[in-house]
């Protein structure tokens, strides 16, 4: 079949020597970045995924890496079945439709969630006790403040179309400073870097774990940060308290490098999830306005929120609250 869109039409003839002629494709999900999925059905019933990724704005090669390094670790990720890194073209074993923030979403109670994010814990631990160095690139001080400089040229400047005064800018770089000085204190493991609900399937084992290529050597809160302070559902303080108590023991049984004193874990803790708050503030306002897809914005005061709540609970980050509260 012939369609407008030439892309799926290479797709499609590249897929056939490797499921047979008789299949066909819809969406699978969507995504934030320039990939495109698709299901393709079988003659059989059986179903796969083929990923789409032009070269000229995606890499594959991080991506099938990856996903190798984590199946190596116990974790329950797609495996390559096909790839084609020239024309960008993947072909993946389909881990399902029951996405974690659907489910999550539709959970009558505190106990499906909890026995989610039990699961999503124990691969989390997996994933970081297969650490080892110079596997991954690491996140490093110019990753980490060119992720936050997405925050005052993306979400203040396009988004709220606003200007920020010297002091304001000194003062804001004051506060990166702070957030990455905490960061790289924190011991390094395998980061996944977007390790929420929206990425997790509910499936056998579970979860099964989707969008890694960006994964990097970096710090041990940060994956923990990403997944119980996520963009797209939020939980109690009570909850999220919680759940990283679980956490933070059973990485103390396993001899994780966590902080021995979960004060201090859950401070790091804290100010990791909110670099990754002013990164996402920014990234959802560039998703917009450079690339066309506004349905993110409407999760950004939820963002704002975690943030305003963080920089409030400690004195060195009062600041940003005060820059916040003065945008709004």
């Amino acid at each position: 079949m012939i369609h407008a869109d030439a892309r799926r039409d290479a797709l499609e003839r590249w897929l056939s020597p490797h499921v047979g002629a008789s299949f066909t494709l819809a969406p699978a999900s969507e995504d934030a970045s320039f990939r495109r999925y698709w299901r393709a059905t079988l003659g059989d019933g059986r179903t796969l995924v083929a990923m789409d990724a032009p070269p000229a704005k995606e890499d594959c090669r991080p991506f099938v890496r990856v996903a190798r390094m984590l199946a190596d670790a116990g974790v329950h990720a797609p495996q390559v079945l096909a790839q084609d890194l020239e024309q960008g073209f993947l072909l993946l074993t389909d881990l399902g439709t029951r996405v974690y923030l659907d489910e999550l979403n539709a959970a009558g109670g505190k106990n499906e969630a909890t026995r989610l994010f039990a699961d999503a814990i124990d691969a989390l631990l997996r994933w970081q006790l297969a650490t080892r160095a110079g596997e991954l690139p690491p996140y490093d001080e110019a990753l980490l403040r060119r992720e936050m400089n997405l925050f005052p040229e993306w979400y203040v400047g396009q988004h709220l179309r606003k200007s920020l005064s010297s002091p304001q800018t000194e003062s804001l770089e004051k506060i990166f400073t702070l957030l990455i000085q905490s960061a790289l204190a924190q011991p390094a493991v395998y980061v996944h870097r977007d390790y929420m609900p929206r990425n997790l399937m509910v499936c056998e084992p579970n979860p099964g774990v989707l969008d890694f290529q960006d994964a990097v050597l970096g710090p041990v809160t940060y994956d923990l940060a990403s997944l119980l302070r996520d963009a797209f559902i939020s939980w109690t303080e009570e909850q999220v308290l919680d759940w990283s108590v679980r956490y933070w023991e059973k990485a103390k049984r396993a001899g994780l490098p966590v902080a021995a004193d979960f004060g201090e874990f859950w401070r790091a803790f804290e100010w990791m999830g909110l670099q990754r708050h002013l990164k996402v503030l920014g990234i959802f306002a560039r998703i917009n306005y450079r690339d066309g897809k506004p349905k993110y914005l409407a999760d950004t005061p939820r963002f704002i929120d975690y943030a305003l709540s963080v920089s409030r609970r400690y004195a060195p980050l009062g600041p940003l609250a005060r820059l916040l509260e003065d945008l709004a």
